[in-house]
Parts: structure tokens; C-alpha cells; sequence
């Protein structure tokens, strides 16, 4: 067995998955085609072009303009079954995927229509391929508390078994003033699932922590800048969802060669491994193993970051067990 065959072969847990940023080009340009929507380059090789992106900012733009193609619940479940069916190619066996809401509500979809979708496509693709996925709502940060409420007010008024948490992402502004929403959504039983620390600094994580009560960490990478941070993530045993592709494609990090992925791992860290958005950033997750492999992470070491995904999930304890005992199963390749 080859190093990519064991990591075909290694069932996955994606954590950091953005429903939006997981829109294949095929479904891109028909949605585009059926709504007429002009912006949208509608050939690969112009898409292509079109995702390269100068900055994180700029990713941003380009995201916020590729979603206004989905409008009606049959876009959103034609989406969602895609995605997820999509995922489940490179053995992904559960996923928690972000769903930008607030980017649906402020072009005036509604909720309803959201949820409608994204549950008949999940559902579809959980019978046909036997993933496992639950859904994360989220808000960008630099539209304010305004756009904070009002995706937790969509959220709690439309709430489906499969929504397990919270977050924020877009451009990264101090969280302090996103308490008061994030206690609100604790209270509801809503997990605190925001990013943090991926264009922001350790302040970021702090704030994240200590404001939001955040139980897992989108991104994270720079936490390694405040030693009393890693041993405050370390005690309490917060995961960081980290995305290696993801970082290099909006620029954050410059190659691969300088990812901090195998220093947080060295320095006791609790890390997942995830694609965040796969389309956009032409990767997956089979890509991602492989290219923490390429920075250095033997099999073991890949192994460890599946078992990791399955405790950072919130997978009900049975198909935990099962995932712990199937990834121990996968045979280590030929040295």
C-alpha cells in the first residue's frame, strides 16, 4: 500500500467545510445559467481565473458574488447533495459544513428556503453514500451585530436536528462585541464554532475564547504566536480546524514549505485536518492529507489527525466508536 492509497482508504471527518465554497463548477454555471446571472464566468478555464484570488479580502468578494446564484430550495438541495456526495468520494464519513446565512437573508432568501433545501439534499446524499452531515450557520463578522441577530433569530426560528452550532467567519474584526449573540445561541444548545486566528492574530483566539466561548476553532494558525495561548488550548483541549490549501490560496501563509500545521501538531496541540472551501481553492480533503504528508507527517501521524477529527466532532458516541475502529483497521503503508 502507497502512502495516497492509505489515505483513500483512511475514513474522514471534515469539521471546516463551507457549503458554499464546496459549489462545483458544473453546479456553479448551471444555477448561473438558470438564473441568468451575469457575473459568473461561465467556463472552467475563466472560473479558474476567476478564483485566483489576490488576498483574503478579495476571496471574500468572490465568494459573497458566487452565492447569489442560489435562491430557491431546489438550488440550495441540488448544492447540499453535491457537496456532501462529493465529500463522501474521498471517504469522508461525517462533516460538519458552515452554511453562509447571512449571506442568503441579506439578498432577501429566506430562511425557510435555506433549510428547505439543504435538508432534502442532505438527506438524499446520507441514503445514498451513507455520510453523515450536520449543518453550522454562520454570519460575516464585519456586518455587525445586526447581522449576527439576525441570522440567530433565522437559525432558532427555523431549527432542524441537524444544525449543531454556531459561527462567524468573513473579514476577521474583534469579537468582543458578538457576546451577547453567541451566550444567546449557548443557551439555545448551540456549540460556539467561530473563526479565528487565520488573518487575525493571537488576540483573535483569545477573544474568541473569552467572548464567545468558542469550543473548537476555525483556523487557528496563529496561535503559536502566544506561548500562554498553546497552554491554554492545550488544558482545555480546544481543537483548531485548520485548512492548509485554504491559507495559501487567500495568501495568509505564503507556501507550504512555512505552514505551521506540523509545529502545532509538535507542540501538543489538538489539530483537524479539512479542505474549508474545496471548489474555490481547487483541493480536497484527500489533497489535504497528502500535503500534510508532504510537510512532513508520516502515516501514524495522518492517522492520528483522522482520530482527532472523530473526537472534535459532534457525531453521536456510537458512530464515533465505529469511525475510532475502522481508521485503526487501515493498514500503514509499505515503509
Amino acid at each position: 500500500m502507497t502512502v495516497r492509497a492509505f489515505v483513500e482508504a483512511l475514513p474522514k471527518v471534515e469539521l471546516h467545510v463551507h457549503l458554499e465554497g464546496s459549489m462545483w463548477p458544473s453546479t456553479l454555471k448551471a444555477l448561473a445559467d438558470k438564473h441568468q446571472v451575469e457575473a459568473i464566468p461561465r467556463t472552467e478555464d475563466a472560473l479558474r481565473e476567476w478564483f485566483e484570488f489576490r488576498d483574503f479580502p478579495h476571496f471574500i468578494e468572490v465568494y459573497l458574488t458566487s452565492i447569489g446564484v442560489l435562491r430557491d430550495p431546489e438550488d440550495f438541495a441540488r448544492l447540499a447533495y453535491d457537496s456532501l456526495t462529493a465529500l463522501a468520494t474521498h471517504a469522508v464519513r461525517y462533516t460538519e459544513m458552515h452554511i453562509s446565512l447571512f449571506g442568503h437573508l441579506m439578498r432577501g432568501v429566506d430562511a425557510a428556503a435555506v433549510f428547505e433545501g439543504v435538508e432534502e439534499g442532505r438527506l438524499r446524499a446520507e441514503a445514498q453514500t451513507g455520510i453523515v452531515a450536520r449543518w453550522i450557520p454562520d454570519f460575516p463578522g464585519d456586518f455587525g451585530t445586526d447581522a449576527a441577530n439576525r441570522t440567530l433569530d433565522a437559525v432558532l426560528a427555523h431549527r432542524v436536528d441537524s444544525i449543531v452550532g454556531f459561527g462567524i467567519g468573513g473579514i476577521e474584526v474583534p469579537r468582543a462585541e458578538f457576546a451577547d449573540v453567541f451566550a444567546r445561541a449557548s443557551a439555545a444548545g448551540l456549540h460556539s464554532l467561530p473563526h479565528a486566528g487565520e488573518t487575525g492574530g493571537p488576540d483573535s483566539i483569545w477573544s474568541a475564547l473569552r467572548d464567545l466561548g468558542a469550543e473548537r476553532i476555525g483556523h487557528g494558525i496563529a496561535a503559536l504566536g502566544d506561548p500562554e495561548l498553546v497552554a491554554h488550548l492545550i488544558e482545555h483541549r480546544i481543537p483548531l480546524d485548520v485548512s492548509p490549501t485554504s491559507n495559501i490560496r487567500t495568501r495568509v501563509v505564503e507556501s507550504l514549505d512555512v505552514h505551521p500545521l506540523p509545529a502545532m501538531i509538535d507542540a501538543g496541540l489538538t489539530v483537524t485536518l479539512n479542505s474549508d472551501d474545496p471548489s474555490m481553492f481547487g483541493t480536497d480533503l484527500t489533497t489535504e492529507y497528502l500535503a500534510a504528508h508532504g510537510m512532513g507527517l508520516d502515516a501514524s501521524a495522518l492517522r492520528s489527525l483522522a482520530l482527532a477529527g472523530v473526537d472534535a466532532s459532534y457525531a453521536d458516541a456510537d458512530l464515533k466508536e465505529q469511525l475510532r475502529e475502522e481508521i485503526a483497521a487501515v493498514e500503514f503503508p509499505e515503509a
